[in-house]
């Protein structure tokens, strides 16, 4: 099939590289000719394992295309996917603008029937609104169909996820449109889940906000075991071998954050609003992760005997979790800003994120290795469960420290093995 992606973030840009690469001629449509220029040379705006050689070699088969032209993609296609961002207002809901522009752009190049599909996350309702939206601004003698597709992809791990899914989700009120989606997805495993617009829209949100609710009572549970003595490494782990249950998203740490979770729960509290319900549990989530971010902070200067004026802290990991660059609501943001405001002078590393780090934490010394990260520091604190940090060289990095206080706001490392290196350790929960 030939087919059209609105939008090159993670979501437009693995999708289309994936479809490109099953055999469909792929255009992706932007907005910005100088990140349209470096796609087409294979030049990402974002950091995702194996998906620099996925667009390379789909670019050089002429099957992925990149484009600013409406004109030049929209007629050409059976399918077009808006996958642009929905950012919170400041209220938490949702911004659909660029939505809806996009959509009366579609309209005005829709030439045959066409399937518009909303990959984006959109609050129930949205999709009615873009149907009116293209009705009103078509050409009267094209006909088209509305349809919802969620994505459920996990940065670092969004290729296997997308060529392997454990559900593809298709709403729509067309059987002919259901059935174009069902053919294009062919190729990717995963249940198929043929539901309404409506449910669809919800599937997402539901989806989110209850693995944000398992981290947050993980995290509860967590400060529940540091008062009482309990160990809430073992107790998660017996918890999570319930098959009820499960084991995933129910590790304690330092908060969830990144582009979905925190906007994600915002959005379907107020999602709730303007449909008259109280979405308390979630509002509770939304206070649990942020204590456990604070938490952090407040283990610091319990060591430092609530002196940090001019103390050096070294954080190990940036980004809001390993193999992204991405530091959207990165819990270390949160730990940093409020380290800063005590007077803390902070050195930093990540493998991947130090780019985006420069812009958003512009007052921390940022470093080319986790040893000048630590070195000189009074207190280090590790916020990002990298691989890399997982194999230091624990007696070099304790060496090179004013003070052996370690803070693992991941429980990569077991207390036992710290303290006997000589380490001031403390996990979460335990």
């Amino acid at each position: 099939m030939t087919i059209t992606f609105i939008g090159h973030g993670y979501v437009g840009l693995v999708t289309a590289a994936v479809f490109a690469d099953l055999g469909n001629t792929v255009h992706v449509i932007g907005h910005t000719p100088e990140k349209i220029e470096n796609l087409k040379k294979g030049k990402l705006p974002i950091y995702e394992p194996g998906l620099e050689e996925i667009v390379k070699r789909n670019v050089a088969a002429n099957r992925l295309l990149f484009t600013l032209a409406y004109d030049e993609a929209i007629p050409a296609s059976d399918i077009v996917f808006i996958a642009v961002g929905t950012p919170p207002k400041p209220t938490g809901e949702a911004d659909l603008s660029v939505v809806f522009s996009v959509a009366e752009k579609i309209a005005q190049h829709l030439h045959h029937y066409t399937v518009v599909v909303t990959k984006s996350t959109v609050p129930v309702g949205t999709n009615q609104k873009v149907k009116k939206i293209i009705d009103e601004a078509k050409n009267k003698n094209v006909s088209f169909d509305i349809a919802s597709c969620p994505e459920f992809l996990r940065e670092g791990q969004a290729i296997g996820d997308t060529e392997h899914p454990d559900r593809i989700v298709i709403g729509t009120e067309s059987k002919k449109a259901e059935g174009m989606l069902v053919e294009l997805h062919k190729p990717i495993t995963g249940i198929r889940v043929l539901t309404t617009l409506e449910s669809a829209e919800m599937i997402k949100y539901a989806a989110n906000a209850f693995l944000a609710t398992k981290i947050s009572f993980a995290n509860a549970i967590a400060q529940l075991s540091e008062k009482s003595g309990a160990n809430a490494v073992e107790v998660l782990q017996a918890i999570g071998e319930d098959k009820r249950i499960g084991k995933h998203f129910l590790n304690a740490g330092a908060g969830y954050g990144g582009s979905c979770f925190p906007k994600d729960v915002k959005a379907l509290i107020a999602i709730a609003e303007d449909y008259g319900y109280d979405f308390k549990l979630l509002k509770d989530v939304e206070k649990i992760n942020e204590d456990a971010m604070h938490n952090i902070v407040e283990k610091v200067t319990i060591t430092l005997k609530g002196e940090l004026s001019g103390k050096t802290i070294g954080i190990l990991g940036l980004s809001f979790k390993p193999d992204t660059d991405d530091m959207r609501d990165a819990p270390a943001i949160v730990v940093i800003n409020a380290l800063e405001k005590m007077g803390a002078n902070i050195k930093g590393y990540d493998p991947i994120a130090m780019e985006n780090a420069k812009r958003l934490l512009p007052g921390i010394t940022l470093c080319k290795n986790p040893y000048a990260a630590v070195t000189d520091a009074d207190v280090v604190v590790l916020m990002t469960e990298w691989k890399e940090f997982k194999s230091l060289d624990l007696m070099k990095l304790k060496q090179q420290m004013k003070q052996p206080i370690f803070i693992d706001g991941r429980n990569v490392y077991e207390s036992g093995k710290m303290k006997e290196l000589g380490f001031v350790y403390s996990g979460v929960g335990k």
